[in-house]
């Protein structure tokens, strides 16, 4: 028996040497784009800010990065990132005939092409771009990305993140209907909930104490034992962020998320020096991880935030992750969705994934038509369980895609 195992074992090894040493000599061959509608009921009003709506056709992009072996990587985002002028002017002038598997190098090479022409190549479309090389790679190795990333954990706590309030009826127009739904996501299984509280273009938006009523509601419905998060309005000055602060601490909240511009890290000194509450962020600011490590410094923040689109990939995302670990500090990954899963995953300083957007009409378990499954299901208990798929673990419908292509480039 001890000679069957150990050929079995070398049989095992020299497969995955094999299947390793193939995929390191495989060269990128060709970059393209999927252009595709389906159906959301999710609308967008004035500002910006995401509500639900009547259903109607919305467009997706769907990117593809294929090698001379056959391997492909994939990544969704809006068709407006990575529209034909990006995908000819960056992309494939620094990917064609480059190994997948150096994705910090290219990386690095995109990243110099944003000099002068940034507002053209953002960072959330070189972040899609790396996207698709790691879930290439995982693919190409049979491994889950969040394993080729370190592997810290197979599940985790999400908390409910909420939509914006809003002024229809029975569903985030009040503080009372903030505090019902919040009963309703405890029920769901939900241990902690995130409020995004009103903002313009609503009548009364920005109020401070709108904010506050609102929070105080969610604590009497939900109780003492759910952790509870705000990320409200995010232009509010000193002042109202200060009186904000100082309430949601009474109310033995977790953290106080971007109340105010993130361009001057001295306000947000300023305010985590009089608050007893953590203060997190970044979130939006730009400079990738350069720009967290200056909010480390100066002291601007107790939690760091980042999110794979907005520091420009899953591999910045984790820097930032492990920047802030070398300070003692957690980083709460921002945004849900499979790359950010993977970091989650992948990271020791992380206590929370972030399940949303949320709103009482509308069901956030409802499988988007271009996928065949949830990227991140959630159980009764409140944990969302890594994906054990090769790559980032996105169960695509090719064939939906295929159907309702309306451009290709």
């Amino acid at each position: 028996m001890r000679i069957i195992a150990s050929m079995l074992y070398d049989d095992i090894r020299i497969n995955l040497i094999t299947t390793i040493s193939m995929k390191v000599t495989m060269n990128i061959t060709s970059v393209s784009v999927d252009v595709f509608s389906f159906p959301s009921r999710r609308a967008v009003d004035s500002a910006g800010h995401a509500h639900p709506g009547e259903e109607k056709p919305v467009r997706m992009a769907m990117l593809r990065i294929a090698c001379d072996d056959g391997s492909e990587g994939f990544s969704f985002g809006p068709p407006e990132l990575i529209r034909p002028h990006i995908i000819e002017s960056f992309v494939k002038k620094v990917l064609i005939g480059q190994n997948p598997m150096n994705r910090e190098k290219i990386w690095q090479e995109l990243a110099h092409w944003q000099r002068g022409s940034a507002s053209q190549f953002t960072d959330r479309a070189l972040a899609l771009v790396e996207q698709a090389l790691w879930d290439l790679a995982g693919r190409a190795l049979k491994l889950p990305v969040h394993k080729l990333l370190g592997g810290y954990r197979d599940k985790v706590l999400a908390y409910g993140s909420t939509m914006c309030g809003d002024d229809l009826p029975g569903g985030l127009s009040t503080p009372d209907e903030y505090g019902q739904f919040a009963e309703k996501l405890v029920q769901r299984g939900y241990k902690g909930i995130k409020l995004h509280t009103w903002m313009p273009p609503i009548s009364f938006a920005p109020n401070p104490r709108m904010d506050v009523q609102a929070c105080a509601a969610v604590r009497e419905a939900v109780g003492p034992d759910i952790a509870l998060m705000l990320d409200g309005y995010h232009w509010y000055n000193r002042t109202d962020a200060l009186y904000i602060g100082r309430e949601l601490q009474k109310l033995d909240f977790a953290w106080f998320e971007e109340p105010m511009m993130e361009d001057s890290a001295e306000s947000y000194a300023w305010l985590a020096a009089n608050l007893d509450i953590p203060v997190l962020g970044p979130e939006s600011i730009a400079g990738k991880y350069h720009s967290r490590a200056s909010w480390v410094t100066n002291k601007a923040c107790d939690i760091l935030r980042a999110g794979v689109a907005g520091v420009g990939g899953i591999g910045p995302c984790l820097k930032v992750a492990h920047l802030a670990e070398s300070f003692g500090m957690d980083c709460e990954v921002h945004g849900n969705g499979a790359a950010n899963l993977a970091v989650v995953g992948a990271i020791s300083n992380c206590r929370w994934y972030e399940r949303g957007l949320l709103h009482p009409f509308l069901d956030y378990d409802d499988v988007p038509a271009y996928l065949n499954t949830l990227v991140d299901p959630m159980d009764s208990d409140g944990f969302v369980h890594l994906s054990e798929k090769p790559g980032l673990g996105e169960d695509i419908n090719f064939s939906y895609i295929e159907t309702h292509t309306e451009q290709r480039y």
